[in-house]
């Protein structure tokens, strides 16, 4: 079985060291999606809920949490993230949230852009949840993670 970059020689957890790799442009892109009832949707399109405009205010908190990662992730390096994107968008069944999360660093920003898409769809939960009891929460996942040498 392969080493866990994660674990030091005893199995004790570890962050690992970055300071030998050279620093690429990284990006990454995840995505996300809420259920909701259609009156809920309606309600967001309509800008009706009572907590505000749901679909700006999880963007931004997308991109907030995207900017703590290291603080809620253990052994997640702190990184000088460069740009952050999040997109709410509804559809048919809820709302999709993509992600993409860049920086100029030694090692990639793919959790950055899982927080944010999670943090989007939980944000928008917290705003909807009082009109909705059906939510839910899934298919977050990774779709790119790209690093590429600087010139």
């Amino acid at each position: 079985m392969e080493q866990l970059s994660h674990t030091n020689a005893d199995g004790k957890a570890n962050m690992v060291d970055v300071s030998g790799k050279k620093e690429q442009l990284r990006i990454a892109a995840a995505t996300g999606h809420i259920t909701l009832n259609p009156e809920t949707i309606r309600l967001i399109r309509e800008n009706e809920i009572k907590k505000g405009d749901v679909l700006t205010v999880s963007e931004i908190a997308g991109i907030q949490g995207a900017k703590r990662t290291s603080e809620l992730i253990p052994l997640c390096h702190p990184l000088k993230i460069t740009k952050i994107d999040v997109k709410a968008e509804l559809d048919p069944t809820g709302v999709l949230v993509t992600g993409e999360t860049r920086c100029v660093g030694q090692t990639g920003v793919e959790m950055e852009a899982l927080t944010a898409v999670s943090v989007t769809l939980l944000a928008i939960w917290d705003m909807v949840k009082a009109v909705d009891k059906d939510l839910r929460i899934d298919e977050i996942r990774l779709v790119s993670k790209t690093k590429q040498d600087l010139i």
